[in-house]
This record gives C-alpha cells, structure tokens and sequence, in this order.
C-alpha cells in the first residue's frame, strides 16, 4: 500500500450511527481484531480482551443500561435544557458489539509494570506519587485506545462502519454486570459494528492549526 492510499483510507474512515439490516461475518470481526493487537501497548503486556457480541438481546440491555444513566444525569440542574447527548439506537440496530476490556490490574512483566504498581502503593503516603498517579493516564487506556483505533481502520477497510462510544462509560459498572464480566476485568470501549446505512461527512482542524515545531 501506498503512503497516500493509506492516508485516503484514514481520512475516509466516518462515524457510522446507522446500519444496514445485514448480519457481519464473524470472520471478518476476527480479522479485524487481530489486526488490532499489533497496537503499540505499553510494555507489550497486550493486557486487552475483545468481545463480540451478536445477541440483540444483550445489546438492547447495554443500551437500556446508558439511557438510564443519561437519565439521571439530565435530571441535574446543571444539565438545564441540555439534550441526551447520547444516540442508543446505534446500539439497537448494530448487527455486532465489539467490546474492549483490560484487566484491572498491571499485569505485563517489563519495568513499566513494576513502576506503576510502585507508584500506586506509594501514593497512599507519599504526597509526591500521589501526583504522579494522578497524572497518570494509565498504560491500560493508551494500549486499548491505540487497539481500537487500528480495530476501527479495518474494518473500514473491510466495508464496515463502527463507533467510538467513550460517553457510554458512565454507565461502566452496569454495562460491566449486563456482560457478565468478572471483577478483575474493566471495559474501556465499546464499538457498535456493522455495514453502513449513511455516509456522513468529515471535517478536521486545518493542519497548520495544531501543529508546533521545537528548534
């Protein structure tokens, strides 16, 4: 491939909230995970889970799950003549759910691991590692965001459409206990799959708007 195809190819990629009524080849899903775990990760613990899930049933649940979530959280004054940021019914009619999931501890065996299991048992009396851990974004989300970002590139790839849902980890821990999942594990995204049903359009920043070079 080409440097320009593969830049038409990402510039090409859309948020897709609407799918045709066509089931997704499960071959095509695996494919796409696969690719995915060659992400960048931290330490190469590759600590990442991905599961698919094709019963509307459970689906329908998740989604019932972050409309009650957005529920309560409209109901706050803050939240005066704002509207539910959060479209559900791209959750209802997705033929597929690719969910992503790490464990909730360090578990890779390089330095990194070490440090960071330093740092979060210090900062409970070190005000310093406190801070640290703070500003610490956490290897976890970086590697399951770059996994999800390769995830999404192939199966555009492929023909199909996804969605980043970041906004509907605030119903996680319901999401989480819909899925089953043990304690150990977190989800870090969820990814409604399938074939498009619309084609919108993209806009980005020009790029000399967010772009600095450092002599």
């Amino acid at each position: 491939m080409e440097t320009s195809e593969l830049i038409q190819l990402i510039k090409t990629r859309r948020s897709i909230r609407r799918f045709q009524d066509k089931p997704v080849p499960e071959d095509l899903l695996v494919q796409a995970i696969d690719a995915a775990t060659w992400a960048p990760n931290a330490g190469n613990g590759q600590n990442w889970l991905f599961f698919i899930f094709l019963n509307k049933k459970v689906m329908n649940a998740v989604a019932d799950a972050i409309d009650a979530d957005m529920g309560t959280i409209l109901s706050w004054p803050e939240m005066v003549n704002a509207r539910h940021p959060l479209r559900t019914d791209v959750l209802r009619t997705a033929p597929a759910l690719i969910v992503v999931a790490t464990s909730a501890s360090f578990t890779y065996p390089g330095f990194g691991g070490f440090q960071d299991n330093a740092i979060m048992k210090r900062a409970k009396t070190d005000p310093k590692a406190k801070k640290m851990f703070e500003r610490d974004v956490g290897g976890r989300i970086q590697s399951t965001s770059a996994a999800v970002a390769y995830l999404m590139l192939v199966l555009h790839q492929m023909g199909l459409g996804s969605l980043w849902m970041a906004g509907a980890l605030h119903a996680k821990e319901e999401i989480e206990k819909i899925l089953k999942f043990p304690a150990y594990l977190d989800v870090i995204n969820i990814v409604p799959v399938g074939y498009p049903a619309q084609n919108p359009k993209g806009h980005r920043k020009p790029v000399n708007e967010v772009y600095q070079v450092i002599k």
